[in-house]
């Protein structure tokens, strides 16, 4: 007696195909496991019994064998539970063979025979939908199954059977599949995105501070404030997400994707809410970047298309932070192990903040400490100069002062600045669909040894605002007049700054004209740029 299911395997975002084998045949009692499972997948035997015994079935006496196939593929995960107990069933005639034919199986097994939530659906999904299957998941799951692009046209391999079955039970489970029980289709929901975020109208002065702080909203730039301790850092940092326009739909199905990787999708439902990751200064490298036994994805894609704000930044391992280089420039993080070789998107807005030197006064000659200014070179020159080219926007922030915190709070609210934001955003991504019309956006071509998801997730580089714009876009949208090409000219030999430097200040004056309603870039958006760029440390001290 022989049976075969679907299911998939994971790595990083791509979804590779995974058949399921089972065979039942006369010889010693064994329920035997093939095809490279880790742990998770070799318990199964035990969760697969326990359901069964729960059901009030029992396995035949026979010789069992489950093949993971391809069997040179690694299987991790408890997503092998439901498609292993599927192949079982099949191969005792419990269910028909044909009912399961075209579907991609994922769940796992509670011992009272209860399915539960694994991580992996949508993606999991996207990839059947493009492959023409349907998918079984757990009822937990089954909001985000839908988001996979099905519709009630959809039917799996040419079956009438609808294309997502999410069953509460395997008990349910089986019985919609002998024809005994009908399963309701799930719904795709949108989470009701109605969170209070802190008002910037809250912070008292600081209004240079405000100021670039909209300029890195409008363009979805980087940031880095410098400034003593409570002098409204953190503050500003926390208020960003209130200003920041909501995701569009591709966006937030991507940032959705690499959440369910990471089972941090709740309950299923996708949010336009942008995401504002901040781990402690503390994280592991594997934290931040992702990595360790799964290669499971980290801060940087679990913040695609939102907010990764690390606050004390000097006191974050130095590795950690030369590693957040690559996907600063290119938007993926690339994790290459000896058994895994994993890409994640990450296209994300850092925000950072720092302290001038170890005690916090460098510029406060009357607190600082015995050993300015050369702490602050020490302290300052944890962060490497090719981290501090790829920031857009670097300013001081500095300490409130009293007649400041005895003023009415301001009148301009975060609303009054997220709508100028959303214009500005508006303008760059009417541009960009302009030029991407014309065919003047260069296309990412598709990699022919990519999963399932090749298609779907190709376009993580398109530009969808300012920050995200290459060279041969800006030359095109963000030339600067005469006066200002000449500025720029002159900073440029004056300050030695690289062509990521030169190219990024161009980016920041194309968001200053942006929110100025101006199509050209004029003098005055390139000299506030350059007023942004922040010299080397040692530089700054010497000036």
């Amino acid at each position: 007696m022989q049976a075969k299911v679907r299911t998939v395997a994971f790595q990083g975002i791509d979804v590779l195909p995974v058949d399921v084998q089972v065979l039942i045949a006369p010889g010693n009692l064994a329920f035997a496991m093939v095809g490279l499972a880790d742990k998770a997948v070799g318990e199964s035997r035990e969760r697969v019994r326990a359901t069964f015994r729960a059901l009030g079935l029992s396995l035949p006496p026979q010789r069992i064998t489950v093949n993971l196939s391809p069997a040179d593929l690694a299987k991790e995960g408890s997503h092998y539970d439901l498609p292993i107990a599927l192949g079982l069933l099949a191969a005792m005639g419990v269910v028909p063979r044909e009912t399961i034919a075209g579907y991609v199986v994922l769940g796992e097994l509670a011992l009272d025979g209860s399915l539960s939530r694994v991580p992996g659906v949508l993606p999991a999904a996207i990839a059947a939908r493009a492959a023409g299957r349907g998918v079984i998941c757990p009822a937990v799951c089954g909001g985000e199954a839908a988001w996979g692009g099905f519709d009630t046209a959809d039917a799996a391999d040419g079956d009438k059977g609808p294309p997502i079955i999410a069953a509460p039970s395997l008990l349910a489970l089986i019985n919609h599949l002998r024809g005994q029980q009908r399963l309701s289709a799930p719904e795709a929901l949108i989470a009701e995105d109605r969170a209070s975020y802190p008002d910037l109208a809250e912070i008292k002065g600081q209004e240079s501070a405000k100021r670039v702080l909209e300029v890195a909203a409008a363009g979805g730039h980087n940031l880095l404030m410098i400034g003593p301790p409570g002098s409204g850092k953190s503050m500003l940092a926390a208020r960003l997400p209130g200003i920041l326009p909501p995701l569009e739909a591709e966006e937030a199905l991507e940032a959705s994707m690499v959440r369910s990787l990471a089972g941090d999708l709740g309950e299923g439902k996708l949010s336009r809410r942008r995401t504002f990751r901040d781990p402690h200064h503390s994280a592991t490298l594997q934290a931040l970047v992702g990595g360790g036994p799964r290669a499971r994805p980290g801060e940087v894609s679990l913040a695609h298309h939102g907010v990764l704000f690390l606050d004390e930044l000097p006191e974050f391992n130095r590795a950690s932070l030369e590693a957040l280089r690559q996907p600063l420039e290119s938007g993926r993080v690339t994790v290459a192990r000896a058994n895994a070789h994993v890409t994640y998107p990450a296209r994300f807005q850092l925000v950072a903040a720092m302290n001038p030197c170890r005690c916090g006064h460098l510029m406060e000659p009357p607190r600082a400490c015995g050993r300015a200014p050369r702490c602050g070179l020490d302290y300052q020159g944890k962060i490497s100069g090719p981290l501090l080219d790829r920031i857009d926007l670097c300013i001081d922030v500095p300490p409130v002062s009293a007649a400041d915190l005895a003023l009415p709070p301001p009148a301009e609210t975060s609303a009054d600045i997220a709508a100028r934001v959303a214009a500005a955003r508006t303008i760059q991504r009417e541009r960009l669909e302009e030029f991407d019309r014309k065919g003047k956006l260069l296309a990412v071509e598709a990699d022919e040894t990519a999963g399932l998801l090749a298609d779907r997730v190709r376009n993580w580089s398109k530009p969808r605002c300012n920050a995200d714009t290459d060279g041969t876009v800006l030359a095109a949208i963000a030339e600067p007049d005469a006066e200002g090409r000449a500025l720029l000219l002159r900073a440029a030999e004056r300050l030695g700054l690289s062509a990521r430097a030169w190219h990024r200040t161009l980016r920041v004056a194309r968001t200053l004209a942006d929110l100025d309603g101006s199509d050209a870039v004029r003098r005055l958006h390139i000299a506030e740029a350059l007023s942004y760029r922040r010299p080397q440390p040692r530089q700054a001290m010497a000036a």
